[in-house]
């Protein structure tokens, strides 16, 4: 079994439910691929200032490439007394690169790690936020080129109002929808 961070704290082991309630990596687990690519451009940086040598980086890149490779085809199971992807990641990598990969934390915190790792994911998630939303424009637009003129209150203020058409409803909600695009975007 793994060695816990709180094992060199206390002197009997954690309860198996503090494990639980404080393990995130049945969740946060999504956020590997942005791990490693982030932890990988922080690595050649480190290359770049000469904290690793190329033969490091060499060992790293190729370690990165083939965990990559890994947790993508299912064939790494993350554990949970490790508590976070992060940790399995590093765990991985040390394991597999040696002491060179015990050296990518240099001058990056966990949470720096964490807050890369996190804009990246929101980042692609927004993006298919994006998609999506401009989908839901098309098929409004599509549903209020229909002639038929049905009719509907509008409503002011959360009460009725004068009619209107259906597809000048779909519009206006086509536009409010464009203006969430934008900020999305943004």
């Amino acid at each position: 079994k793994s060695k816990q961070r709180w094992s060199g704290r206390f002197a009997g082991s954690i309860d198996p439910r503090a494990l639980e309630f404080t393990a995130s990596v049945s969740f946060d687990k999504q956020l590997y691929y942005y791990d490693i690519i982030g932890s990988l451009a922080h690595a050649r940086m480190l290359a770049r200032i000469k904290i690793l040598t190329r033969a490091e980086l060499k060992k790293i890149e190729k370690a990165f490439r083939s965990i990559l490779k890994d947790v993508a085809q299912g064939r790494v199971e993350m554990k949970e007394e490790l508590e976070d992807v992060h940790r399995n990641i590093e765990s991985l990598l040390i394991k597999r690169a040696g002491r060179a990969g015990g050296k990518v934390h240099t001058a990056r915190s966990r949470n720096d790690q964490v807050a890369l790792d996190f804009r990246l994911y929101c980042r692609d998630r927004l993006n298919e936020l994006h998609d999506s939303v401009a989908s839901l424009e098309k098929v409004f637009l599509r549903l209020a080129r229909d002639p038929s003129d049905v009719m509907m209150p509008g409503y002011t203020h959360l009460q009725r109002a004068q009619p209107v058409l259906f597809s000048h409803w779909l519009l206006a909600y086509v536009e409010m929808l464009e203006r969430d695009r934008g900020r999305l975007l943004d």
